[in-house]
């Protein structure tokens, strides 16, 4: 299906074009040539390299170049610190037939076979990040080599609800073996997109060789050489397509289903190639690989995953509302009032992005030896893993102090307080901390759904004051939730927004009210579901009523992750702001008072009860639901009260409401965070009279 340039920039006008130029260069011990080819966008390493129709007909064509000047070998390789990081999904994004799609994948396997069929020897050298259809690429290729300084090796479309469609699901699993593949094409995409290191990547034979950045090409075409004269023989692994096939497409299953409860049509389809793997029939799973990516590009789930995906890496890149920058003040060193668990986190993540000194501070020399502790432990635990060096472990180390006297922050440009749950305090604590800072120090509050104007009315610098809410795990959530209270002024927001993007968080502007955005969320949602309990839904279908969505836990195991108290805590907040939509439920008071953390228990086996002295304390009522009911009455909610948000101003979007749920609850792609979702359920209509987001926005345009 070969088409021209002009056929290429038809389809996709609007392409970032990656230009591929191929060059003959000399290699000592070889009598021809070597084909070069280079890959480049010509735009620097922070906007890699991608692949639309154009920049696949740019590369069909230099390799024919290439070939045909018969040389000794073909190598491919990238723009310095990238190789290539997959298809150009804006392409996908305004595909408006299935034909298009059909388009993409059969030009993207045209284009990469030629390397794989060409009976000239084809190298990859993969000299910096590869991803998606760059790896795929080099997978095409006979050989790869791997520079040990690639910042990120993934195969990634599983995750964004995708599967790797130029061949990765049937040339990974037939060149490392399925177990290793499932590994990189379902368990890792799942987890967050983990990505490969370079050392990793050897190990499973995606790469045959590891070379050093700083003479990396040099070091590769030797080793090309080498190969082509017989000089170097590269081994392959012996692929097991009986018992081994079968356990490692359990396994996927697995994964799968426990990721997305069979939620996300892009996994499942990929669980199907896998299994067609198995045949190593590249023309039939090119072809089915081809046929599930048309039908995907014209589904819904696919483009509210490409919303998510530009909500993550462009819009939380550019927070709505940010003051200007150049505002910002300099941080020189932090305070942290309180030394548990959680102030002990954020004390650890300010002194490895920040490096400048922390002093935490509490009531007694316990406990303020134990959150020293902990940061010295954590931190010992990286250079165990050889995450950091002996020499930066011991300048972490000396950055961490502690103190039982607030004036310890005197010369702090940034505190945050991290206390017990309950304004008083936090009021009193901030009195205090003022009476020791500069005027112009800022105080944050990690508050989970206080009142930040009310907990800053008290000061004499009630501008200073700002929401900083972080999200347990501290090191791994991304999302920060600023929140702006009535008085809070430019030069602090702007000074928040600097650190948070230091921190490497995903910060979002958030109005101050009743527990800001994903708090306020999951309360609502979660009370829907325990107020079903109470009315004598059993806690079996209760909680298994919202798998159809593919969230990340169901919501029994996500109070006993949050903790029942706090959960209890949190509801009672909302129903003082707002007693008509949030409720307190009387059993949750007893499930708490009775010290209950969990309403599940697990045996020996695995298998999974309802804890009897749950049972035993909790009042049913007489009217259960069904779980499509219970379903539909938390989506129900969800969806009135994101529209009062929205009307409230508790951020500027819905897409910012979707980008909360995403980086702070971990909902999926393919849901969109959640509004697409409901508009695409009909729920956003029926409820609030209108959808949340345009047609088109995160759905297949009409």
């Amino acid at each position: 299906m070969t088409i021209t340039a002009e056929e290429a920039k038809a389809i996709f006008p609007d392409e970032v074009v990656t230009h591929a130029k191929t060059r003959l260069i000399s290699v000592p011990g070889l009598d021809k040539p070597v084909a070069f080819i280079t890959i480049d966008n010509g735009l620097d390493h922070t906007r890699p390299s991608t692949f639309g129709p154009q920049s696949l007909v740019s590369l069909g064509a230099a390799f024919d170049e290439a070939y045909a000047a018969g040389p000794a070998a073909i190598a491919v390789t990238g723009k310095p610190f990238i190789f290539a990081v997959g298809a150009d999904l804006t392409a996908v994004e305004q595909a408006t037939d299935r034909s298009q799609g059909v388009t993409i994948g059969q030009l993207g396997h045209e284009v990469f076979k030629k390397f794989t069929d060409s009976d000239i020897p084809t190298f990859a050298f993969v000299n910096g990040a590869v991803m998606g259809g760059g790896l795929e690429l080099a997978l095409s290729c006979h050989y790869r080599t791997l520079a040990s300084n690639a910042a990120a090796i993934a195969l990634p479309e599983v995750f964004l609800g995708l599967f790797p469609g130029w061949g990765g699901t049937q040339l990974l699993p037939n060149l490392i073996g399925a177990n290793d593949a499932v590994t990189v094409i379902f368990e890792n995409a799942l987890n967050q997109n983990k990505m490969l290191k370079p050392k990793e990547a050897l190990a499973l034979g995606i790469a045959d060789v590891l070379f050093d950045s700083a003479d990396y090409l040099e070091q590769s075409l030797l080793w090309l050489s080498g190969v082509v004269r017989g000089e170097i023989s590269v081994p392959r692994k012996e692929i097991d397509r009986g018992d081994a096939w079968d356990a490692a497409v359990a396994r996927a299953k697995g994964i799968v289903h426990g990721k997305t409860k069979g939620a996300a049509p892009g996994a499942l389809k990929a669980l199907e190639l896998l299994e067609l793997a198995r045949e190593n029939d590249l023309e039939k799973g090119y072809a089915a690989e081809t046929e599930g990516l048309a039908d995907l590009v014209m589904s819904d789930e696919l483009r509210a995953g490409l919303y998510s995906f530009n909500l993550v890496q462009k819009r939380a890149k550019r927070p709505a509302g940010a003051p200007d920058k150049s505002l910002a003040r300099k941080v020189t060193k932090v305070g942290v009032v309180g030394a548990g668990l959680m102030a002990s986190q954020m004390a650890l993540l300010f002194i490895r992005r920040l490096h400048v000194p922390v002093v935490l501070t509490d009531i007694d020399q316990a406990r303020v030896d134990k959150g020293v502790g902990y940061v010295h432990s954590e931190i010992d635990k990286l250079a165990g893993k050889k995450r950091i060096s002996p020499d930066e472990a011991n300048r972490l180390k000396a950055l961490v102090s502690g103190s039982l006297d607030k004036s310890a922050f005197s010369d702090a440009d940034f505190v945050i307080e991290a206390v017990f749950e309950d304004l008083a305090v936090k009021q009193q604590v901030f009195a205090e901390v003022e009476e020791h800072v500069s005027a112009e120090a800022i105080l944050a509050t990690n508050t989970s759904s206080l009142s930040i104007t009310d907990m800053a009315s008290k000061l004499k610098h009630p501008e200073r004051v700002v929401g900083f809410h972080f999200f347990n795990p501290v090191a791994v959530m991304p999302l920060l939730e600023i929140v702006r209270a009535e008085q809070t002024d430019d030069a602090t927001l702007a000074t928040a927004f600097s650190i948070g993007k230091q921190l490497k968080k995903s910060s979002v502007l958030v109005k101050d009210a009743p527990a800001f955005v994903v708090n306020r969320l999951l309360t609502r949602f979660m009370g829907e579901v325990i107020k079903s309990v109470d009315e004598g839904t059993s806690f079996e279908v209760a909680d298994k009523a919202t798998e159809p969505l593919g969230l990340p836990m169901s919501p029994m195991i996500l109070l006993q992750l949050v903790g029942s108290a706090v959960a209890l805590h949190v509801s009672e907040t909302m129903h003082g702001a707002f007693p008509d939509r949030f409720s307190v439920s009387e059993n949750m008071k007893k499930f708490v008072a009775a010290g209950k953390g969990a309403v599940w228990q697990w045996d020996s086996t695995g298998a999974q009860t309802v804890d009897p002295e749950v049972q035993a304390l909790w009042e049913f009522g007489d009217s259960p639901l069904t779980g499509d009911e219970v379903k539909t009455r938390a989506l129900e909610a969800l969806a009135e009260e994101i529209r009062i948000m929205l009307d409230e101003g508790v951020v500027a979007e819905a897409q910012d409401i979707d980008l909360c749920m995403l980086l702070g609850a971990g909902w999926p792609f393919w849901l969109g965070g959640i509004t697409p979702y409901l508009d695409r359920t009909g729920i956003s209509e029926k409820v609030t009279g209108k959808r949340f987001l345009a047609p088109g926005v995160a759905s297949v345009p009409a």
